[in-house]
């Protein structure tokens, strides 16, 4: 595994290793002092593994990020690795001699393989070398006719070094179209423009992990002309500056789990053709598109179709109005942040937010049917009712009413206004504050009275039928039901059977209702 002193290569520092299993960078090569012969003085990617800052016996030969990071070692028990043909061999590389020399029995019959001839890598279409030692290209040309027709190279967590090894390897291959480098420490270029046609047809590429700061990818974005998909999670990643002129063929963009700086997030909106942005775990609590007045669309981000919010500080809901002003906003997760609403109720929240965002077609993962959004939309409205009405909703809302709910003069011009009955108070998330109000009506039998019971809105058909049989002493087989509210034009019959649905859908969206007992 390991190299003698003089096989320890001139331009060791800056080099990777790795040892133990554990990967690291070099960055001394030399005596320490008072011992013999020739150390490596190593920083490693887990600053757990080492034991100091790069001094000894108050001699600083080198320098960590962390204050443990560092360690001395001998050559004799790192690697410098290997090159890349040489990794692809050891993954993908079938011994036919012991294949050849292994019996198959089959009912206990012995059979003789044939004559096997060596599969060659020529048709691989991928190539996963995923913390193998991968460390240089080899001799020049043999990539490009061992494996022409790769497409998509993962070569994460690797003893690569520096940019220019991986567009040695990259250049010969024609047809990359996506590389993984996550967990990596790759030096930047000196000039990235230069290394432009090592990565000229590359479109999806993977740097997570990778200790990178936003100016240093876009110092290096020139290398990457045609790049449609970056992926840039858990890296060092705080203000983001205006990409001006770089990644402007972008579609996909994830940036989860760095500590962005909130107020930075609009520069991206730089980004003309952005269809997806993942943004979760960023601590993102305020978005706000000012250019742009309630209810109306903002200029950024005018692609945007796909937005990842999950697991920030958003509490607040005037962060969902302003998402609304996204024009091409049609699918959003937003799990795992603290927006709540008033009866503290999980589904109501989820309920607010598609009522709030009326082009939005997937919630969390979840499509969003028509009956959904139909429900969402009308509880919305009576959730809401009496504060539109103190805020003159009949004539004209306050600004400030039309402020905190932008859409709900567009749900007045869908629906129709609210009617009185309608109207709720808030009210906490108990059993109590679920029953709704029915009134049963006898058209059948004019001297019979109404019948108002106020009944659990999960309340099932044939329960209900079981309710009218001990009031009415009628058989449950003889009960005929309709159902009529103000929302729905028309008569809906109830089905018969145990647990209909669509009584229980729609109680579930009405405060009085009237159903009808034939």
């Amino acid at each position: 595994m390991g190299v003698d002193e003089a096989e320890v290569p001139v331009d060791a520092v800056g080099k990777r290793v790795s040892c133990g299993g554990e990967r690291a960078t070099v960055r001394y090569f030399g005596p320490v002092s008072p011992t013999a012969g020739l150390w490596l003085g190593v920083e490693w990617d887990n600053p757990d593994r080492g034991k100091h800052d790069g001094s000894h016996e108050g001699v600083q030969y080198f320098t960590c990020r962390q204050p443990t990071g560092g360690s001395f070692v001998r050559p004799a028990k790192v690697s410098f690795g290997v090159d890349y043909l040489t990794a692809v061999r050891q993954a993908y590389k079938i011994d036919s001699e012991e294949v050849l020399s292994e019996e198959i029995s089959i009912s206990k019959k012995k059979l003789k393989w044939g004559n096997i001839k060596e599969r060659g890598f020529e048709s691989l279409p991928s190539v996963l070398l995923s913390r193998s030692d991968v460390s240089w290209s080899g001799a020049d040309g043999e990539i490009r006719t061992t494996t022409p027709n790769v497409e998509w190279l993962d070569l994460s967590g690797t003893l690569l070094s520096c940019w220019e090894d991986v567009a040695t390897i990259s250049q010969q291959l024609d047809r990359l179209g996506g590389l993984q480098l996550s967990y990596n420490r790759l030096r930047l270029p000196p000039d990235p423009s230069a290394l432009r046609h090592a990565f000229s047809a590359l479109k999806v590429l993977v740097l997570n992990g990778c200790q990178l700061t936003w100016p240093q990818i876009l110092d290096c974005a020139p290398m990457w002309p045609q790049l449609e998909d970056l992926c840039v999670e858990e890296n060092s990643i705080t203000e983001l500056q205006r990409p001006e002129g770089r990644l402007q063929s972008l579609k996909s963009l994830s940036l989860s789990s760095n500590p962005l700086v909130q107020d930075s997030v609009l520069s991206l909106s730089a980004l003309p053709r952005l269809e997806q942005l993942n943004l979760s775990k960023t601590g993102l609590s305020v978005i706000r598109f000012e250019d742009a007045a309630p209810g109306s669309h903002t200029a950024m981000y005018a692609a945007l179709k796909n937005l990842n919010l999950d697991h920030n500080n958003i509490t607040e809901w005037f962060v969902v109005d302003e998402l609304a002003k996204l024009p091409s906003l049609v699918r959003l997760s937003c799990r795992g942040n603290k927006l709540v609403s008033r009866d503290g109720n999980p589904k109501t929240a989820n309920q607010m937010l598609i009522a709030k965002l009326g082009q939005l077609v997937v919630l969390n993962g979840c499509e969003i049917h028509a009956d959904d959004r139909r429900g969402a939309e009308l509880d919305y409205m009576k959730m809401f009712g009496e504060e539109w009405l103190k805020a003159g909703g009949r004539s004209q809302p306050s600004p400030q009413f039309i402020c905190e709910h932008p859409r709900y003069q567009a749900l007045i011009s869908k629906y129709g206004a609210p009617e009185d009955g309608e109207l709720r108070k808030p009210e906490p998330f108990a059993l109590k504050n679920q029953l709704l109000k029915v009134t049963f009506v006898f058209p059948d039998d004019a001297n019979r009275k109404p019948l108002e019971k106020k009944l659990p809105a999960s309340m099932v058909v044939q329960k209900v039928k079981g309710l009218l049989y001990r009031l009415l002493k009628v058989p449950a087989a003889d009960l005929r039901l309709t159902y009529t509210s103000p929302k729905v034009a028309h008569s809906v019959k109830a089905a018969a059977h145990t647990r209909s649905p669509v009584f229980l859908c729609l109680c579930l969206h009405v405060q009085s209702e009237h159903a009808t007992v034939g």
